[in-house]
């Protein structure tokens, strides 16, 4: 699964580096008071779910247009259109939080497949955190789980597969402006990713990401099934500083000196 990233690019120069339009800094023309938040709060190496993320979209500005690929901010968590509102107009989300949708569901769940259809994206991250059991030892019925760090060994930002949706009260009207909000899509992990966590998520390389992202084409399910960037991606073991949401700093990345009874993931 992925519970938990870190992201340290600024949208305006990913923008500028994958060729995006960067609308995180002004809300695009379909959203409106929901949207979640335009203005880029700086490095954050202990994302968690329901934070404002930025995202990679393929939309068209006119319906005749070319789609163009585009950063907008949306909450991590997605919240699916039947979502009942509370009084306030805010969504009434008493379910599990969909942060993660599953590589092999995502064309069947009702959560996920009218998504799965025209609304995917990109989600660029520096890396995922991942925690691997660890035997009990003293009569203790649990061990702390070890955190480790996943990440692009070259430096450059990986891109995960994502689905998005928008999101309305209930009684608003059809004009009214969504909130947007996405998924992280996970499948079975594979190679020394394997030893950590059974899953991880679904990354696309750079020379599929306009297949992927197509709001014109269906999905590729080949793309469902592969591991994209796999080769890419190296892992070191970090500080359990990570387990709390309250640190926050380049020090949760930061290599950690092995435990002398495991062996160390090369």
């Amino acid at each position: 699964m992925c519970g938990r990233f870190a992201v340290t690019t600024d949208p305006a120069l990913l923008a500028e580096k994958i060729k995006a339009i960067d609308e995180t800094n002004a809300a695009p023309k379909d959203s409106g008071p929901n949207y979640p938040g335009p203005n880029y709060p700086g490095p954050n190496y202990n994302v968690a779910p329901t934070t404002t993320i930025t995202t990679v979209v393929k939309r068209h500005s006119e319906p005749e247009d070319e789609a163009a690929r585009r950063l907008r901010s949306m909450r991590w968590g997605l919240i699916p259109p039947w979502v009942k509102s509370t009084d306030d107009g805010a969504p009434d989300n008493k379910g599990p939080l969909l942060i993660n949708a599953r590589a092999d569901k995502v064309t069947t769940s009702p959560a996920f497949r009218s998504s799965a259809k025209s609304k995917r994206c990109l989600v660029p991250m520096d890396g995922w955190y991942e925690w691997r059991p660890n035997p009990a030892e003293g009569g203790k019925k649990k061990a702390a789980k070890t955190p480790f760090f996943m990440y692009g060994a070259d430096g450059e930002p990986l891109f995960m597969a994502g689905l998005w949706t928008t999101w309305r009260p209930k009684d608003a009207p059809k004009e009214a402006p969504p909130l947007l909000s996405c998924t992280i899509i996970t499948t079975d992990a594979a190679g020394p990713l394997a030893e950590i966590h059974d899953r991880m998520p679904l990354t696309i390389s750079a020379e599929d990401w306009d297949r992927w992202l197509d709001p014109d084409a269906p999905i590729d399910e080949g793309l469902l099934r592969g591991h994209g960037d796999l080769d890419r991606i190296e892992v070191r073991q970090v500080s359990r500083l990570v387990n709390s949401v309250r640190n926050n700093g380049p020090e949760l990345i930061a290599p950690a000196e092995p435990e002398p009874e495991q062996a160390t993931l090369l």
